[in-house]
Parts: structure tokens; sequence; C-alpha cells
């Protein structure tokens, strides 16, 4: 493979691989504000002091939807698109949901992920709409157990030409 992403243009060719992002670092200062932002005081995630005595895992973990929220930077690393397309002629990316999502192991603060992602199907839904299938792994740096899986799904619009 020459190329590290797909394209709009070129993703037909890339049905069934699977690309790699880059490795991101969970700091404590990315949960708290994630904490912040969706008003989640949990002390899992926000207290070190609380978590070193309490938590099972003897340190903070990071929220789930911080981990799943994550999957869309690590996506666009792989899938390159426009982000300013012209909605007629280019279209533009619409998250679409998932047919199925689990969080497997939680990602301990300081820990690294990247994500694992695999184009599985495009399919025509017609009226000027595509969907995208992804295959989304959270790889946790140095474990076996990923931190999360799921089946993501893009729907591709463009709007019809007046």
């Amino acid at each position: 493979m020459t190329e590290h992403f797909m394209t709009l243009e070129n993703c037909h060719q890339h049905v069934g691989e699977t690309f790699y992002s880059s490795w991101t670092t969970i700091t404590q200062e990315r949960i708290n504000a994630f904490g912040e932002a969706i008003n989640d005081p949990d002390p899992h995630h926000i207290n070190p002091q609380w978590a070193s005595v309490h938590s099972p895992w003897g340190k903070t973990i990071a929220f789930g939807w911080l981990t799943t929220s994550l999957t869309t930077s690590m996506l666009y690393e792989v899938f390159r698109y426009q982000l300013d397309g012209d909605p007629v002629s280019y279209g533009y990316p619409a998250s679409y949901g998932f047919n199925r999502m689990r969080l497997i192991a939680p990602v301990l603060v300081d820990s690294r992920i990247r994500g694992k992602i695999t184009l599985k199907n495009i399919e025509s839904k017609g009226d000027n709409k595509t969907l995208y299938t992804f295959e989304k792994v959270v790889e946790i740096e140095g474990q076996e157990k990923p931190a999360l899986v799921a089946e993501y799904l893009i729907m591709w619009l463009k709007d019809r030409e007046a």
C-alpha cells in the first residue's frame, strides 16, 4: 500500500483494508476537560487522589465517551475528505450512528490509544446518499484487549442540483 489514508475518490479501492491512526496520549487534563464539558464529576475519571485509593485500577480512567468521541479524529486521519466541500458536487458526511459498539477495556490515564479502522462496505442508498460502514477498534498501546470495538456508519449526502 503506497497511501496511508483513503479519500472519497479512491475509497472503493480500499474496501476491506485496514488503516491505523497515530497514537494519542490520554492525559489527565484531557479527561478533566471532557468531564467538565459533559458535566460528569465521577471521581473514577477526574480525581487522581480518590482513584488511587478507591479505583480497581489504582488511577483514573478515561470516560468511555471520550474514547468513543476520539474515534472521529482517528477516522479523519485515515479517511480524508474536503471539510469545506460543495454540497452539490462533492457532498458532505453525516454521522449515522453505530450498528454496534462495545467498550472492552478501560483506558488508564497517560495511556496511548490509536484507531485501527477498516472500511467494510460502501452502499448506495439512492436519493444522493451513500452509506459507508467502518469497523473501528481503539487499541491501547501494550495491551491485548482493545478499549473499544464498533461498527460505525457515515452517510455521505449530496444535495440535488437546483
